[in-house]
């Protein structure tokens, strides 16, 4: 992701926090609440400038949680566990179900920079032309122009709401001048504000933009920290292709053994001892098909 840099800011405990005044004042109107997601979005502006921050990893991680909101919109049971089991346990030849394609098409939306050409590979099923008229808008502010998206692709598609969820969060990064998408509207966002119009929309766009951001910081110095771990370990790492499976693990949310550049029982023996030196996590809790993140 491109962004200016900071160079004065030189280590992590550094690493800019969200004013609480964004999270602690109460607005009403529609201008305090934009003022409102306009810090919060500066803010994470600034936090994702880091060099440090592992920008793949975040939008990862973002995406899951953007996709297991779509899932449950959609009034289906499926939460993250099983968003990631029905996309890294994937056999060749299988079918990922409605949920996994939701999950898949987050990811690939985040994997890439922002266009009309990665959004359609993201969203195969919805033609480029129209996504590119939906994202053609002219409104003044960047959050008022992802509300316009929303609005305009529910009107089309009534129960497209992974893809205008998307697409809002791609406006948003345009309109901020972001290279890549980073999901924000699916995890802000509640059901009933999907059906909002107008004015409605926008205010509930500008809170959820404004909770999105305070969580995404968060999460990008949390990650930031456990990346450092994992870069720090690397060096004691022995196995023959570690170094690709670090650079793997640093930009994906969730790595099954069997992905890494390792054969069988060395990918499990290496993840095993990632574990135990404190820089990944089991994320399954199971003896088998194990999944294993930062």
């Amino acid at each position: 992701m491109t962004f200016a840099r900071l160079d004065h800011i030189s280590d992590l405990d550094t690493l800019p926090r969200m004013p609480a005044w964004v999270t602690s004042a109460r607005a009403e109107t529609l201008e305090d609440v934009a003022f409102l997601s306009g810090a919060a979005l500066n803010h994470l502006h600034v936090v994702l400038g880091r060099a440090e921050v592992p920008q793949a990893l975040l939008r990862d991680r973002l995406a899951l949680s953007a996709a297991a909101a779509c899932v449950a919109f959609s009034g289906r049971p499926e939460r993250e566990a099983e968003l990631r089991d029905a996309v890294h346990l994937l056999r060749p030849g299988d079918l990922p179900g409605p949920t996994g394609e939701t999950c898949l098409a987050w990811r690939r939306a985040v994997e890439r920079l922002v266009s009309v050409e990665s959004l359609s590979r993201a969203l195969p099923e919805i033609a480029p032309e129209r996504i590119a008229t939906w994202l053609d808008g002219e409104q003044d502010g960047p959050v008022d122009r992802a509300a316009c998206v929303i609005e305009a692709v529910l009107a089309d598609i009534p129960r497209a709401t992974s893809a205008a969820l998307l697409l809002a969060d791609a406006a948003l990064a345009q309109a901020l001048g972001w290279s890549h998408l980073v999901p924000l509207f699916g995890g802000g966002l509640k059901r009933a504000d999907l059906r909002a119009t107008g004015n409605e929309l926008r205010l509930a766009c500008h809170r959820a933009v404004t909770r999105s951001s305070v969580e995404a910081a968060r999460l990008a110095t949390d990650l930031t920290r456990r990346a450092g771990r994992l870069e720090a370990v690397a060096p004691k790492l022995r196995a023959k292709g570690a170094g690709e499976a670090v650079a793997i693990f640093l930009t994906s949310d969730a790595v099954a053994p069997a992905a890494l550049p390792l054969p069988d029982r060395a990918a499990r023996r290496l993840c095993d001892r990632l574990v135990e030196l404190g820089a990944v996590c089991e994320l399954t809790g199971r003896d088998t098909f194990r999944l294993y993140g930062v």
